[in-house]
């Protein structure tokens, strides 16, 4: 197969292929959560071992990241987008068809190529736009890319108690399929190659390692989507073994963060023009906490249930919608010349703690602690978040920016 970008044309991107390719890495990292238990006793698996998937999955996301954004500044977006769809495609088939945990764990280790989707549509953006305006397409972007979550987990649990949890990997395939043929006729080149060598692009990093600024809208945008990747990993646990709800419930009930972050997105897409993106990620970022400090409020208090402690999620969803558009946007601004670069190495940030947060989380819950060990863990890096938009947005005085 040969994917090259004269075989067709060379404008840029619609926003629905950027959407979808924003929303298929999206599915992959969320689609089968209700499905782990069952996964578990299919495989003969520790459920904690079976939690693996994601924790994994988020630490690879994170490495390829730092790969990916230099890789495609030198070589372009288009041809590592087609080439990372493709091998996701295998991936997905080798999941499906693994004889056991430990081949499953690998196979759902390489799925995480499909970042490349995340990490390039928003290069793309970038791109095309300037700061205020990149951060306002952005949140569009993820604002589409949320639709997915929001209903991702509760079509997971439908398609588990009906067909098994091997379709949770069949739907991903079919539309990786899909997305992989829309991405090979829309998507003409944004970005001119650099005409670096790989080693060159890579010794660029410390340019951007060595900027408070880049490292402030990282980190905020890392800690304040920790939020939810320690939800991500403590969630089900929550739902299934201490509210004993059946997989289609999680699924509905674990996808409240979604619809804030919906909304979130809906509100970056409008306003970050008009208000800036530092005052959007320090509102998102308080939100964020008051969310998760409401809901440990009613635990510590006796009151906590099902139905709190999932709907005021839709907080935490809200604020990171808020938050990441604009604090990603931010990033990727401070040297708009490795854009693609900023792009990996931000997400590689966030998801390489999202992995962390995320097998902590996993760890720290049993029956008899309850929610509140998570809840605790959320609200830590809700708090940090921030403190971190903080830092920059007094660096920024400093420099009369």
């Amino acid at each position: 197969m040969q994917f090259s970008s004269r075989a067709v044309r060379r404008t840029p991107p619609t926003l629905a292929t950027l959407v979808l390719l924003a929303g298929l890495s999206a599915l992959s990292m969320n689609l089968f959560l209700p499905s782990l238990p069952n996964m578990a006793a299919y495989f003969g698996a520790d459920y904690k071992v079976m939690q693996l998937s994601i924790a994994l999955y988020l630490l690879v996301n994170a490495v390829l990241q730092i790969l990916i954004g230099p890789l495609a500044d030198k070589a372009g977006r288009r041809p590592v987008l087609l080439w990372g769809i493709g091998l996701f495609l295998l991936a997905t088939l080798g999941c499906i068809y693994a004889p056991n945990v430990e081949v499953f764990l690998a196979f759902r280790m390489c799925q995480a190529v499909v970042v490349v989707g995340m990490v390039l549509s928003r290069a793309a953006v970038r791109d095309m736009y300037d700061q205020d305006q990149a951060a306002s397409m952005i949140g569009y972007v993820t604002m589409g890319m949320a639709v997915v979550p929001m209903i991702g987990p509760a079509i997971g649990g439908l398609l588990e108690e009906s067909f098994g949890w091997k379709a949770n990997f069949w739907l991903p395939f079919g539309l990786g399929a899909l997305t992989l043929a829309l991405t090979f006729a829309d998507f003409g080149e944004t970005s001119a190659k650099s005409g670096k060598t790989l080693v060159q692009q890579f010794k660029e990093y410390p340019e951007l390692l060595t900027s408070p600024r880049f490292w402030g809208y990282s980190l905020s945008c890392a800690l304040s989507s920790g939020t939810f990747f320690a939800y991500l990993g403590g969630a089900p646990f929550i739902g299934t073994e201490l509210f004993g709800l059946s997989a289609a419930q999680v699924g509905i009930y674990f996808g409240a963060p979604a619809v804030g972050y919906f909304v979130g997105n809906f509100l970056s897409g409008r306003f970050s023009v008009q208000i800036g993106i530092n005052r959007m990620v320090l509102w998102g970022s308080l939100l964020n906490a008051l969310g998760v400090a409401l809901s440990a409020s009613l635990f510590l208090t006796g009151l906590g249930t099902a139905l709190s402690f999932f709907s005021l999620m839709t907080f935490v969803g809200v604020g990171n919608g808020m938050a990441i558009p604009n604090a990603t946007s931010g990033a990727l601004s401070v040297r708009p010349h490795l854009a693609a670069t900023a792009s990996g190495l931000s997400g590689a940030i966030m998801l390489g703690g999202g992995a962390g947060l995320s097998a902590l989380a996993g760890t720290l819950l049993t029956r008899e602690t309850g929610a509140m060990p998570l809840l605790w863990l959320m609200l830590t890096s809700a708090v940090l978040a921030i403190f971190a938009i903080g830092s920059v947005i007094r660096r920024e005085r400093q420099l009369g920016l």
